[in-house]
């Protein structure tokens, strides 16, 4: 998306993945200035700074709140946590959002301090900026209003509701492309426990804490979270990377807690020290290492188009048609494929996944062909229900035999053969 021309990016976000268009646009002019860099680096080296940055502002909010070494143990804390750690080295907005509203909550202390207009617009201004870059960073704002004493509330709400209006247009275009997300399912037992027991860690370090840090740290954790799991039954939104800001109060906590356990001096310093590292390393070193390896991520794109390759069929179909965006990084993949269902593709029909033909013809295609290969989602998730796609299925069901299925990183791979033909 990054790499098409303003028109062209323009058109697409019209039609798709309007929530996404500021991170596009901040790409698009990293690739513009960066020359013959590699595109990779470039892609995730906002990432990479944006999570150092964040590091950097929950040090200093801790200092702010809690002193220090507080301070010190929370950025620190921050930078290791492995949501941090995988979103640091990912071409995606949830670290730069982190950042803001890391930054924004900082602001926020001032703003509180010093009740000065100016200071208010500067936090508006930098939380706006997080929530073009994804929607859901208001949430943030739940937090922030929790934190709100009661002599800056009219102001606070004032700057919220200014970031609010702000945010109207592109949460209204947003909507309209609400497809977008229907891939989302409610949230499994492995989401909600994974929830609730950052919650509890938050819970006790707040207890062991006290002090004024847990008032603005505890509601970023747990309020952004457990919103989009309440909306669940509604409407399922809820995804973990979308409240990675949350984790900015998971460290704030546990700075707090480890410095006011440090400052009892109930066990001498070095022994807590001591054992603090060597449980931290044990803990984190082996999911540090492992989310640096492909088989960390939702889907390996490498992988899955170097398989494609090796199949050495005459056709392939996307099963659904998003799935084409697993060989959008690597267009060499389909070298010698007919994409069978593709009418016309992303760039020229200002779409994440280009447009197909009519199930009919789709229907046609298929029919006249004798070996295919087909790209599909693991096992056991949700189909589409639209007519593209019930035709693909049935008319590889019942004219086709599978040659054989190759199962890598959130894909799997078919060869189907007309039969006799595998």
């Amino acid at each position: 998306m990054a790499r098409r021309s303003l028109p062209d990016l323009a058109g697409t976000l019209v039609q798709a993945d309007a929530v996404h268009g500021l991170y596009y646009l901040v790409l698009h002019g990293l690739f513009e200035i960066s020359g013959d860099l590699d595109p990779l680096l470039v892609m995730r080296l906002p990432s990479v700074l944006a999570a150092a940055a964040a590091s950097g502002l929950v040090a200093l909010l801790g200092h702010r709140l809690a002193g220090a070494r507080a301070g010190l143990l929370a950025g620190i804390a921050f930078a290791l946590l492995p949501p941090v750690q995988r979103y640091a080295q990912e071409g995606r907005s949830y670290a730069l959002v982190c950042a803001l509203v890391a930054w924004a909550s900082y602001l926020l202390l001032g703003a509180m301090r010093s009740g000065r207009r100016r200071a208010w617009a500067g936090y508006g201004a930098v939380l706006l900026s997080a929530c073009l870059l994804h929607e859901f960073a208001v949430l943030a704002a739940l937090a922030h209003l929790v934190a709100l004493p009661r002599p800056a509330r009219r102001a606070g709400l004032t700057a919220i509701c200014a970031v609010g209006a702000g945010l109207t247009p592109l949460a209204v275009l947003s909507m309209g492309q609400s497809e977008q997300v229907g891939w989302i399912g409610g949230p499994g037992a492995g989401a909600i426990l994974g929830f609730a027991g950052v919650a509890l860690l938050g819970t006790a370090c707040a207890v062991i804490a006290k002090g004024p840090l847990p008032r603005l740290a505890l509601p970023l954790l747990v309020l952004p979270a457990l919103t989009l799991l309440l909306l669940s039954p509604l409407k399922p939104l809820y995804v973990d990377r979308y409240v990675l800001f949350g984790h900015l109060g998971t460290a704030l906590l546990i700075g707090a807690a480890l410095d006011r356990l440090l400052r009892a001096r109930a066990v001498p310093v070095p022994i807590v020290t001591g054992v603090a590292a060597v449980a931290a390393v044990a803990a984190l070193l082996p999911t540090t290492l492992d989310l640096r390896t492909p088989g960390s991520r939702t889907d390996d794109v490498t992988a899955i188009a170097r398989a494609v390759r090796e199949t050495d069929a005459d056709a392939i179909v996307f099963m659904p048609s998003r799935r084409r965006v697993w060989t959008l990084t690597d267009p060499a993949a389909l070298h010698g494929m007919r994409d069978l269902a593709l009418e016309r593709s992303p760039a020229d029909s200002h779409t994440l996944y280009g447009t197909e033909v009519p199930a009919a013809e789709i229907r046609d295609r298929l029919l006249a062909t004798d070996r295919v290969v087909t790209l599909r989602d693991p096992a056991g998730q949700p189909v589409d229900r639209t007519a593209q796609e019930i035709t693909k299925r049935r008319v590889l069901d019942r004219y086709f035999v599978e040659c054989g299925t190759r199962t890598l990183q959130g894909a799997r791979i078919t060869v189907h053969a007309r039969p006799g033909n595998c």
